[in-house]
């Protein structure tokens, strides 16, 4: 009477970072030999125990942080999306119907690829989380679900706000989910590159991008950010650009990006990382009680009923038992294979997975 789900683990157990799984759905008790999958992201990083044995990360690295999760909100055309795949050099957003996300993704940044792509910006940042575990959720109307379950994963959040349209529907109930939930939350200003006469400084960050531009386009910018930051102020959140910014602690941060020339992505990574690190240490320390939790149920061909699930602290292995809940009670299954997306890839895309 016990359903069945699949993970497959490496020789030697590695701590899981925030990682994306396929675990049992609510299945018939009948159905005794179904096979299940478990799915994580490749956020798996192995604990750093001596001292100096990285190069990459600094002496003090703390030995069991975990990667932090950050879930990308905003409403539907927005750029969430696009913001992603201009980080992963991918593509996702146009294999979805419409062009909208129609489905929660995720996606692993390990460190060394952040680390390549804010260079330019802070060549000697201090990195010490092994990477970046970034859900992507759909900004339409009727996924407010699949928004609501993002969001109470996330140990930080980027809202994305079209720097034309400003604060939008989905933006404040976007908005209203992270208050909600206290969360931790930078707001990324993104389509820069559409204000009239933007020169684009491809991949740069926002500060050099700006001395590119004209009198005529910082104007448009710094009177486009007084309105949305006036907007935001309407809902009761204090908000700056965050290189102004001098009380971090009570107003959010402002990042300006494009997700299509790339301008402000630096600045929006090395963000992120630095200030998880610096405000979320003791959550962000790896524990070995299992903690996991359900993002969706499928069936996908060639691996049958599979669940997506983000394993964000403990490990599991092949023949592990697991309880998830089902509509009609807990069902008790046995881990049959772990699959996991290959690091810079998106969980969406059929063919990236791999056993980790």
């Amino acid at each position: 009477d016990k359903p069945v789900a699949t993970k497959q683990e490496t020789s030697k157990p590695q701590p899981a970072v925030p990682a994306v799984k396929n675990v049992a759905p609510p299945v018939d008790n009948s159905k005794k030999s179904e096979t299940e999958n478990v799915r994580a992201n490749n956020g798996i990083a192995k604990k750093k125990g001596k001292k100096g044995s990285s190069k990459d990360d600094d002496a003090d690295n703390a030995s069991d942080l975990r990667s932090p999760i950050c879930c990308i909100l905003g409403h539907v055309d927005t750029g969430k999306t696009k913001l992603l795949d201009c980080i992963r050099r991918t593509n996702v957003q146009e294999g979805e119907a419409g062009g909208i996300t129609q489905q929660i993704g995720a996606t692993y940044f390990p460190t060394e690829n952040i680390r390549e792509r804010t260079r330019e910006l802070k060549a000697d940042a201090t990195l010490k989380v092994p990477g970046l575990l970034v859900i992507d959720t759909p900004g339409h109307e009727s996924f407010s679900n699949l928004r609501s379950r993002g969001s109470s994963l996330c140990d930080i959040a980027i809202l994305v706000v079209d720097i034309m349209h400003g604060l939008e529907p989905q933006t404040i109930e976007s908005l209203n989910l992270l208050k909600s939930r206290d969360a931790v939350f930078i707001v990324a200003l993104n389509k820069v590159d559409r204000l009239y006469g933007w020169k684009t400084c491809p991949n740069a960050p926002i500060g050099k991008a700006f001395r590119q531009q004209n009198d005529d386009v910082k104007l448009e910018f710094n009177t486009r950010l007084t309105d949305i930051v006036t907007q935001f102020k309407m809902q009761g959140v204090n908000t700056a650009l965050y290189y102004k910014n001098k009380e971090m602690e009570d107003t959010f941060n402002i990042v300006p990006t494009s997700a299509v020339s790339g301008e402000g992505i630096p600045d929006l990574l090395l963000l992120l990382v630095q200030w998880a690190q610096k405000t979320m240490e003791e959550k962000l320390t790896f524990v070995d009680e299992v903690q996991c939790t359900v993002l969706e149920v499928k069936v996908i061909e060639g691996h049958g009923t599979t669940v997506d699930v983000v394993l964000v602290n403990g490990m599991l292995h092949e023949g592990d038992q697991i309880v998830v809940c089902g509509m009609q009670g807990p069902i008790v299954t046995t881990i049959r294979a772990l699959l996991t997306p290959h690091p810079m890839k998106e969980l969406r895309v059929k063919g990236h997975l791999s056993s980790p």
